[in-house]
């Protein structure tokens, strides 16, 4: 209610929020901001429109902060007490196999995946989700796992020495790029180092990271040509994953399960563009998949047999959360991350870290 109001004050009307149509005609035709991208049914109101409007109006910008709050009550804390099972007392979430393209679970009725954890109010919904008496939460992430992997299929050198020194591989990235030693990386070159660094893994451009971290185009550009200048070996492998791909129609995970990419032959070259950008993330993101499904399993089979008390309760994309009984916990937290660090042994370490909470919120 209180962005409701905002947003009327800087509208100087009063429009509904949640529809497209009043929200296009506030910002294009009363405020006249410009058109970035049209659909169908008029000018786009969608999510990355308006984050590129909000550098210029302060009203795109508490749409989307509006946006956000109506979707997590809506989905979230209105939707979860109506959940809860009659016997257990409980909410059971559904993990498919077989639904995303990627190959990580995903999760359904309800979505437990998708709860932001770097908003307050995130967390706040995070908090509700408690252990049983007696027992605590415990969550296991991997650390930047997909850059680890990253480092490891493109074997360049910088990238697999920085992590094998464990230093901060984004202060790293800034200190290459920006060409200042690492005790000069201020937050703002990390920062656009970070967003380089795993904008490229989805096959980000120039225009995307202008965009994302507030710079020039020209700037974005001399900056990720400077990001391949120095990691010449991911260049390689982006071109090298790129010509195979374009070959088999397809590209594979590290463990050799096949993403095929028919679209790869498209005529349109906007098609043809996305699944290249497909091209270069699936080996990465699917890999990750296969090798968390792989430690689930491995650690399953132990807890099983060690801890039969513990129950895995729920993966979510790089972080499996578990419900153990307090007296176990140090014991538990040790064997899992065992069973995720040794997984598989690739040219950088894995590196799992651990938080454990009476909720889900202070566990992670």
């Amino acid at each position: 209610e209180t962005l409701e109001e905002q947003a009327w004050k800087l509208a100087g009307e009063e429009f509904n929020l949640a529809s497209p149509k009043q929200v296009g005609e506030i910002l294009f035709t009363k405020l006249e901001l410009p058109v970035i991208r049209k659909t169908k049914s008029g000018p786009s109101t969608d999510a990355k429109v308006l984050q590129a409007l909000s550098f210029q109006h302060e009203l795109p910008k508490i749409v989307l902060q509006h946006r956000t709050l109506s979707k997590l009550q809506g989905t979230y804390v209105k939707a979860l007490p109506q959940l809860i099972h009659e016997e257990t007392g409980r909410i059971h979430t559904q993990f498919n196999q077989t639904v995303t393209a990627t190959g990580r679970l995903s999760s359904s009725n309800p979505n437990l995946q998708n709860i932001p954890n770097k908003t307050a109010v995130g967390r706040q919904i995070r908090e509700a989700f408690i252990a049983a008496p007696g027992n605590v939460l415990i969550s296991l992430d991997y650390s930047q796992i997909e850059l680890r992997l990253l480092a490891h299929v493109s074997g360049d050198p910088v990238l697999v020495e920085s992590f094998r020194a464990g230093e901060d591989v984004h202060a790293r990235t800034a200190s290459e790029i920006f060409q200042m030693s690492l005790k000069e990386v201020g937050r703002h070159e990390r920062s656009i180092a970070k967003s380089i660094n795993f904008g490229l893994l989805y096959g980000m451009g120039p225009h995307r990271l202008s965009q994302e971290v507030g710079i020039t185009r020209a700037e974005a550009k001399e900056y990720i040509d400077r990001y391949f200048e120095r990691y010449q070996g991911i260049r390689v492998w982006h071109e090298k994953t790129l010509v195979q791909a374009h070959q088999d129609l397809s590209v594979r995970t590290i463990f050799g399960r096949r993403r095929m990419l028919p679209d790869l032959a498209a005529k349109n070259k906007l098609v043809t563009q996305r699944a290249e950008r497909t091209a270069i993330n699936t080996p990465i993101q699917g890999s990750a998949a296969d090798l968390l499904k792989k430690a689930m399993v491995i650690a399953f089979a132990d807890l099983q047999r060690l801890f039969p008390a513990v129950r895995l309760l729920l993966q979510v994309h790089d972080e499996l959360v578990l419900e153990v009984p307090e007296n176990q916990a140090s014991e538990v937290e040790q064997l899992v991350k065992n069973a995720m660090e040794k997984v598989v042994a690739l040219d950088v370490p894995l590196v799992v870290e651990g938080g454990r909470g009476m909720n889900w919120a202070d566990a992670h």
